[in-house]
């Protein structure tokens, strides 16, 4: 309370409500935006086929685990996982371009810099114990 407004709020207790409305409004939407990118994410795998699905759901659960800050959505199709808006890798099935292998790929905004050239894709034909430590790996570096 006041002097000038008895029984109510002062201009900067409305102005802190407000703000914390706006707060509210974009944590729901992010909320919501994380639910969503989640499903189409696990739609898109879902209709993958073999081994690539597997690999596929596996990854889902390193980034999710791993990478939390990532929000799942789906990028040309491709279950992808982004920060701020902005895809930081992404699973390329095999049988999205017909090729030989899966490709777990980095976008630019992955800080994988080592010098003047370093990989930015990798291709998977399994996940087992030491490619999931090399990919836990290069998403901590990637997330800088």
């Amino acid at each position: 309370m006041s002097a000038k407004n008895p029984g109510g709020f002062t201009a900067e207790e409305r102005a802190a409500m407000r703000e914390r409305a706006r707060e509210r409004k974009a944590e729901e939407r992010a909320r919501k935006s994380r639910e969503e990118g989640e499903r189409a994410v696990l739609a898109r795998i879902s209709e993958m086929s073999e081994p690539d699905r597997t690999m596929a759901e596996r990854l889902h659960e390193i980034v999710t685990q791993n990478a939390p800050e990532l929000t799942p959505r789906t990028w040309y199709g491709m279950p992808a996982y982004a920060r701020d808006g902005r895809v930081l890798c992404f699973f390329q099935s095999a049988q999205k371009f017909k090729t030989r292998y899966a490709t777990l790929g980095f976008s630019d905004a992955a800080k994988l810099d080592d010098g003047v050239m370093w990989p930015v894709s990798f291709a998977l034909k399994e996940l087992s114990a030491a490619e999931e430590a090399r990919i836990i790996g290069l998403l901590k570096k990637a997330l800088g």
